[in-house]
């Protein structure tokens, strides 16, 4: 079951749903928008390893705007934090992003129940579009979860991406034994 936009808000009143800064104007029916931050990264090597710390570099999306390029991976950062501590949330791009040709994630849409951060996104283009800091690029959905949870995901020592940020995280894969 998706959450509605009323019991989105009974669930922020509650205390396990936190959106910050909340826009009420940002509620929808059944989701939540989310605009993009103004951090932007890329990896600093064209070639990636799923073994290797990849690094990325920082930079800033300016007043007037960025240019996305095709065939190149972006990392963003989604202005609002969040915390879910009894649902999973799940971003998904908004169609008017889509249909700007703008992907936001590649694979991660879906949180874990405890995710407490802001969110990274992995954004590409299918062709040369400008983007700003705090427009619109995805919302969130909120699923109910049946059954109690053993470990919530900011409690498990393992979690790579924990630690609270403003700005896109690189990929931790070279964390994992494999």
């Amino acid at each position: 079951m998706i959450l509605s936009d009323q019991l989105i808000l009974k669930e922020i009143e509650a205390g396990t749903i936190v959106i910050e800064p909340f826009n009420r104007d940002c509620l929808g029916t059944n989701s939540y928008d989310v605009h993009l931050g103004k951090h932007l990264a890329c990896y600093k090597d064209r070639e990636l390893d799923a073994k290797k710390h990849n690094t990325i570099e920082h930079f800033e999306i300016p007043k007037e705007g960025f240019v996305l390029q095709p065939n190149t991976l972006y990392l963003g950062v989604t202005l609002e934090y969040t915390e879910t501590h009894k649902h999973v949330p799940f971003l998904e791009g908004k169609s008017s992003t889509g249909r700007l040709g703008i992907d936001i994630h590649a694979t991660a849409g879906k949180g874990d129940v405890g995710f407490c951060n802001t969110w990274t996104l992995e954004i590409s283009a299918t062709q040369p579009v400008r983007i700003y800091a705090g427009m619109p690029i995805g919302q969130l959905i909120y699923f109910v979860v049946e059954g109690d949870i053993e470990t919530m995901y900011n409690t498990k020592g393992n979690a790579k991406y924990n630690n609270k940020t403003t700005k896109p995280v690189e990929s931790m894969m070279w964390k994992n034994q494999f």
